[in-house]
């Protein structure tokens, strides 16, 4: 009797194991999307034809662009759910170079970064992933993405087979892509297909490069579909041999889809980036595309059968310094808003776009209905943060990494700080001795705009086509300070090389160069700004010293929430929340909030610190609604 009470025993517990088996077995089958529970993973992603196919069978790429150092890490969830719930299958990203490799010896894949956990939860939600690493990756993103220490080679050519630039390509990509290769299709991930460079056809200062950045791909572990991207009209010169072009636009022209079709007739057609929207820059109006129009492109594109990826799905933000700037026809610095009138907005709201387009999808789907549109988060206003401390710009100067003295000017990308990677973003202060008043003349050598004191006192401004200044008359000896604030670097053009910040040559005074330079580097890292809770801070003088730092308090109760930042009454600066860069402020507009994200609060108390230029009200508001400023039609 003891002998079968055993026996049964055993029985029940290999039964129960067994089933516990089955039951992972059949979690893990039905949990996959429908078509990639039918895949073995030996084929991928296949364009031999005249139609994408993935493992064999036909697919069409319904991809969505989404960038996750645009999107607190706490929403990436949010984000890419709201994406799956509007039809999209394929998430596609670009990797900046410039946040992944800050300095030449410094790697960073961790919390905001962390590509791996991105990638890793799109699969998880059933989505594709095509990669876009660059090198080169334009993105609106300053440089386009490649870290500005590249520019301390003085003969440097950004682009190209020069030697400086394809070993810092080498070494990025020895970090970078092992890290991706386990995540690729055939062995098991999401990713089906990887972008070599980004609309190299505009640029094509080399014919080697494209050869050499796809071979640095493939020899590090890349095997999936390649694929290049370019405009109609430079889709030759921007292709490689063994990826496949694709071709970007707004606007269906059917001469797009011919130049495509002449080059490639019997491969699929893919448009990589159809433009839900546009960029914005300062001094403009905020760029919307009507739903309408973004919506019949959609439905021709699908009409004819092509594959499409919509840039953005959802923009985000540009934090911090990170934004680029246009070149022709004239030199304008982009806004941090990244909104882009995307179908998905900058705070993760549903927009009618994002609602006429999963109308649209829901018509092309085959595996069943949608998800459920997630729940939208709680927007907050708060109450006003009254500024109650005052540090004047020169009485932070002691916290800057240096001062630096220099016979001539450096250029912020030169000077000694940052491990010896030189200055990559915000202001540096340039101080010389003069003994007499007269013309001052920059010569353009300002990048990008100047403030000008003689003795800490403010006489005037220097900015692009603004070259020359008259200082007062004085006989003793006097300091003039020059803070430059990098605007932002071009990002795409043809002058990548030239995007050096600063002073970046010889400012004149009654013709004669200044000389024997004091130079203090303000990046606004977190770092320093963590450091300035030690500087002398004073109560708020009734007339404070500008420019200047100010600080208040943001009280958030409970879980905090979305809210905006708005600083009516101030006219140029930066916001720092929690030591944490919000990004730039101008009175110019277009964009007259901030988008300030829940998950950077803290419940209680969050400190807000605003640098100010020129002049300000003292106190900042936070409100429940975005203002992008007034908007126009995108011609």
């Amino acid at each position: 009797m003891v002998v079968l009470t055993i026996r049964n025993a055993h029985k029940r517990k290999y039964a129960l194991i067994c089933l516990c088996i089955a039951g992972f077995i059949v979690y893990r089958y039905f949990g996959m999307p429908a078509g990639e529970r039918r895949m073995s993973r030996k084929m991928g992603l296949n364009a031999n034809s005249s139609q994408f196919t993935l493992e064999g069978q036909p697919f069409r790429v319904l991809g969505g662009s989404v960038h996750y150092f645009r999107v607190p890490r706490a929403y990436w969830r949010d984000r890419l759910m709201k994406m799956k719930a509007c039809g999209i299958n394929t998430l596609t990203t670009y990797v900046p170079w410039s946040l992944h490799q800050p300095e030449t010896a410094v790697f960073s894949f961790q919390s905001q970064l962390d590509l791996v956990a991105y990638i890793n939860l799109a699969a998880e939600l059933g989505l594709w992933v095509i990669l876009r690493p660059g090198p080169y990756i334009s993105s609106e993103l300053d440089l386009g993405g490649l870290p500005s220490w590249l520019l301390r080679d003085g003969s440097m050519r950004l682009r190209t087979t020069h030697p400086g630039f394809t070993q810092a390509v080498n070494t990025f990509f020895d970090k970078l892509i092992p890290k991706v290769v386990p995540l690729q299709f055939k062995k098991g991930g999401p990713i089906i297909a990887v972008q070599v460079e980004n609309e190299y056809g505009s640029f094509a200062k080399d014919e080697s490069y494209m050869l050499f950045v796809k071979e640095a791909l493939q020899s590090k572990g890349i095997s999936e579909l390649l694929l290049t991207s370019d405009y109609h009209n430079t889709l030759k010169s921007g292709g490689v041999d063994g990826a496949i072009r694709s071709v970007k636009l707004q606007k269906l022209n059917q001469r797009d889809i011919q130049d495509l079709n002449a080059i490639q007739p019997n491969g699929p057609t893919m448009v990589m980036d159809y433009w839900t929207g546009w960029y914005d820059v300062w001094g403009d109006l905020h760029h919307v595309l009507p739903p309408e129009d973004m919506v019949s492109t959609v439905r021709e594109i699908l009409r004819r059968g092509m594959s499409v990826n919509l840039y953005m799905f959802h923009g985000g933000s540009s934090f911090g310094f990170m934004s680029g700037a246009r070149a022709d026809p004239s030199y304008k610095a982009l806004v941090p808003s990244y909104d882009y009138d995307a179908p998905l907005s900058e705070a993760g709201e549903y927009t009618p776009k994002y609602h006429l387009l999963r109308d649209l999808l829901s018509r092309y789907n085959r595996e069943g209905s949608f998800p459920d549109m997630p729940t939208l988060h709680y927007r907050e206003s708060y109450e006003p943060a009254i500024m109650y401390q005052h540090l004047s710009l020169w009485d932070a100067l002691s916290f800057t990494e240096g001062p630096f003295k220099s016979p001539k000017p450096i250029s912020m990308e030169n000077l000694p700080v940052n491990n010896g990677n030189g200055q990559s973003y915000g202001y540096t202060l340039y101080e010389a001795t003069i003994t007499s008043g007269g013309l001052l003349k920059s010569g353009d050598n300002v990048r990008d705009r100047a403030l000008v004191f003689v003795d800490r006192s403010f006489i005037g401004l220097f900015k692009r086509r603004s070259l020359e200044l008259a200082v007062p008359d004085g006989k003793e000896r006097r300091t003039l300070s020059l803070l430059v604030e990098n605007c932002g670097r071009v990002h795409q053009g043809r002058d990548l090389d030239k995007q050096r910040k600063g002073l970046v040559g010889d400012i004149l005074l009654n013709n004669t160069p200044l000389r024997d330079f004091t130079i203090y580097s303000l990046d606004m890292k977190p770092s320093f700004i963590d450091s300035l809770y030690q500087a002398p801070w004073k109560s708020l003088p009734d007339t404070p010293n500008f420019p200047g730092f100010f600080m208040g308090r943001l009280f958030a109760y409970g879980y905090p929430s979305d809210t905006f930042v708005k600083l009516l009454g101030w006219e140029k600066g930066v916001v720092f929340i929690n030591g944490l860069n919000l990004g730039r402020y101008w009175s110019i507009g277009p964009q007259q909030a901030l988008y300030l994200p829940g998950p950077f609060l803290n419940s209680g108390i969050n400190q807000v610190i605003v640098f100010e230029e020129q002049e300000g009200d003292y106190k900042v508001h936070f409100e429940d609604t975005p203002d992008l400023g007034m908007a126009a039609d995108i011609q």
